[in-house]
């Protein structure tokens, strides 16, 4: 049995788990930063690449480091929290929130600018596109062994080669010169580029990806742990490299594109604009395509995963039985519409991304403070706390009062609020668990209890 890869099956895992992150959504937020941020553009971008790509890395090898199971890492703080984040992360990367959303950005973006219709027909047309692409997301789903050859193989290059010709097209005959910035990228471009990062919800992908990724992997037949691992973080690696040239060239088409398609509200619209302008409507079907394919794959990633998630938790209904209940679901919410989901999800996302984000740090500083449980309870305690309010800002509730109570909190008001919280947290955890021989419970590397 072979227990290493070769390069050519390394390359095909590393470009499946890339594809995996392209999403329609992945392709949106960085042509606005660029138009928006225009000849300054590279201070925002800094900050997005950041926290767009660089903590989807540390996701990465976080995972890797807790065994490839999100709900293995999140237990190290508490079973039954372990139990709430996993399940709610889940969720919201699967039928709650991405997979709607992906559905319908497809939709606006790939079906709607090549059809003539009124507004008494887009509710039965919305239906009857995310029905199929739904359908065929599940027939693609139901075998995630073949991941590598249907996502690394295939549709990667394909929608890559798409991307490269607008992009090439855009570099050779550019659509005019980046003009100077506007708000909200005249002060503070950094720190606005560094939380527009978030948007791509990939930090929190990359735990939904870990379980059925490490399945692909198995089913190569690799089996060692170490081995396992080190093909994680390379396919990590593979995938970082990948995302960081597709976030800079959605940004220099953005920013080249004011004087040829004016400025635009959103990433999307201005992708499928610059696309018209570059190739015409040849350029708009290309665009569609690509976010088409983009979207198809991300939905196959999140259903298999969040399926290969449910049934290794509630094993009485079969990983296909929970694929079909997921994409029933995913389904119905689709048809709610775009801004009904977003409005939502927004939220969730607020809660679970400060909580992801410090699981990401302790497992990679585990060994600093010997593994200590109080010390990840403490940490995630501290973060918590500051997400619950940050949520609820989110969902237009008390903002006013929310940040004037806690001013004192460095960065609140701007989303950040959690984080001094979390590594006081963590000071305190620690200050416990040295202070007390009664709990002894130790973590190393791996997650094992020494």
């Amino acid at each position: 049995m072979k227990t290493k890869l070769t390069n050519f099956q390394l390359l095909a895992v590393g470009l499946m788990l890339l594809a995996m992150f392209l999403g329609a959504g992945n392709t949106i937020f960085a042509p606005i930063v660029g138009q928006q941020a225009g000849s300054q553009a590279w201070m925002p971008m800094v900050g997005f690449l950041l926290t767009g790509v660089g903590l989807v890395l540390l996701a990465i090898i976080a995972l890797a480091i807790a065994g490839g199971r999100v709900e293995t890492l999140a237990e190290r703080v508490h079973p039954k929290f372990g139990l709430f984040f996993s399940t709610l992360l889940f969720l919201t990367l699967g039928p709650i929130y991405v997979i709607p959303r992906t559905t319908s950005v497809v939709y606006e973006i790939s079906i709607i600018p090549n059809l003539s219709m009124t507004n008494n027909g887009a509710s039965m047309i919305l239906f009857g596109f995310s029905f199929i692409f739904i359908v065929l997301t599940v027939a693609l789903s139901l075998n995630p062994n073949k991941f590598v050859d249907r996502l690394g193989k295939v549709i990667t290059p394909v929608f890559s080669i798409l991307l490269i010709l607008i992009v090439a097209k855009s570099i050779i005959t550019p659509m005019g010169a980046a003009q100077p910035p506007v708000e909200p990228y005249i002060q503070g471009s950094f720190m606005k580029g560094f939380t527009e990062g978030y948007l791509t919800m990939d930090v929190l992908a990359a735990f939904v990806f870990g379980g059925v990724f490490i399945q692909t992997i198995k089913g190569l037949g690799v089996t060692s742990k170490d081995e396992i691992t080190s093909v994680f973080i390379k396919a990590g690696l593979i995938t970082v490299l990948g995302l960081t040239l597709l976030h800079i060239s959605l940004a220099w088409i953005g920013a080249s594109s004011v004087e040829a398609i004016g400025r635009l509200d959103n990433g999307g619209a201005v992708l499928a604009e610059a696309s018209r302008y570059l190739l015409g409507q040849a350029g708009v079907l290309m665009i569609g395509t690509v976010i088409l394919l983009t979207g198809l794959t991300t939905n196959i990633a999140c259903l298999s995963s969040v399926a290969e998630y449910f049934d290794r938790v509630f094993p009485k209904i079969s990983y296909k039985n929970w694929i079909y209940i997921l994409a029933c679901l995913s389904l119905v919410i689709t048809n709610f519409g775009l801004n009904q989901i977003l409005n939502m999800a927004t939220p969730v996302l607020f809660l679970l991304y400060p909580m992801a984000i410090t699981l990401i740090a302790l497992a990679l500083t585990n060994n600093w403070f010997k593994g200590y449980r109080p010390v990840y309870i403490g940490s995630m305690t501290g973060a918590g706390i500051i997400a619950v309010f940050d949520a609820i800002k989110q969902a237009g509730l008390f903002v006013n009062e929310l940040n004037q109570i806690f001013s004192f909190i460095p960065l609140f008001s701007e989303g950040g609020g959690w984080i001094l919280p979390a590594l006081i947290g963590g000071i305190v955890g620690y200050l416990v668990s040295k202070l007390s021989h009664a709990n002894k419970r130790e973590y190393d590397l791996s997650g094992e209890v020494v």
